[in-house]
């Protein structure tokens, strides 16, 4: 489920929730809005978390440390 899909389903919520005054028998409008925004909410919070966790990198690893310990003695 994709975030333009969350969102659609939130906006689909919201106006069959507040929107629409349509009586239908043995449907509940406002009932289907609330879920269908329900449903909408988790999954863009699901879609987040998981879009966050993608986004974080592990640090990169450090430059390696170069020793000069060893130097060369020329003898003569």
């Amino acid at each position: 489920m994709g975030m333009a899909l969350t969102i659609v389903l939130i906006a689909v919520g919201a106006i069959l929730t507040f929107g629409v005054s349509w009586e239908i028998s043995g449907v509940n409008l406002d009932v289907i809005g609330l879920i269908l925004m329900a449903v909408g909410f988790i999954g863009l919070a699901s879609y987040v978390a998981i879009f966050k966790r993608r986004r974080v990198q592990p640090p990169s690893p450090a430059a390696p440390v170069i020793e000069e310990n060893h130097r060369h003695q020329w003898r003569a």
